[in-house]
């Protein structure tokens, strides 16, 4: 069964342009003009995939990209001529699991659709297993692998499933430095675009939520001109 793709974008060339060429690569994919179409399409059958445009009428991809996220852990893919820090900060602090910036080649896309896509599925089959060691620490932070709890000096902390993936990468690891190359890799299972500008977002809301001092980081430490590490 073809993975299905729900497409909100209200340009219609560069709806249907995206349309023909997903098609094409076999993904069944539902078009939306307008974000309370998408809404609609989106409570009526299930997507794999949201391609999420921010600039929508009747609904912007902002709103509906946190009515999604209030039912749904389905990956989010924000597609937008809106690039700056600032709009990849808001899209991906609600929940979007990636940005790409108008205009992006169609080689591109499919790579990043299938990425996000195989990332979801192996996380829904391991799910499903007995997991191994149920928790994972580091001072005074608490990660639980079977619930995906974390916890903070006494207090649960709500991460994204992307943050709760980073800093599962940096307690296995241990002072080990990794790159923003490496990180992306290893999270988005994607090669590296120069997407610099994603995981300083993740990064820094990461640090948001379990610092004390985000300004001062106790955990997540950064390597200046290499990256970063958790630990001393």
């Amino acid at each position: 069964m073809s993975k299905r793709i729900l497409l909100a974008e209200d340009d219609l060339e560069i709806s249907q342009l995206i349309e023909g060429h997903l098609t094409q690569e076999h993904y069944t994919v539902c078009t939306a003009g307008d974000g309370e179409e998408a809404a609609r399409l989106f409570a009526q059958e299930p997507f794999d995939l949201i391609l999420l445009d921010l600039m929508l009428p009747k609904m912007s991809g902002m709103e509906l990209l946190k009515q999604i996220r209030e039912s749904s852990v389905v990956p989010v893919l924000i597609i937008s001529a809106k690039g700056s820090d600032l709009d990849k900060a808001l899209g991906l602090g609600f929940g979007a699991d990636d940005y790409l910036s108008k205009p992006f080649s169609m080689i591109e896309l499919t790579a990043r659709v299938q990425a996000a896509i195989r990332r979801a599925t192996r996380y829904t089959q391991a799910e499903s297993q007995p997991a191994a060691p149920p928790t994972m620490s580091f001072k005074d932070l608490t990660l639980d692998l079977h619930t995906f709890a974390v916890n903070v000096r006494g207090k649960s902390v709500q991460l994204t499933a992307k943050e709760f993936h980073i800093l599962k990468l940096f307690l296995g690891h241990r002072n080990r430095v990794f790159t923003k190359e490496q990180i992306y890799q290893l999270i988005w299972e994607d090669d590296y675009y120069g997407n610099e500008n994603v995981i300083n977002v993740h990064i820094r809301r990461l640090r948001e939520k379990i610092e004390d001092d985000p300004s001062a980081p106790q955990y997540i430490r950064t390597i200046w001109g290499i990256g970063y590490k958790m630990g001393e």
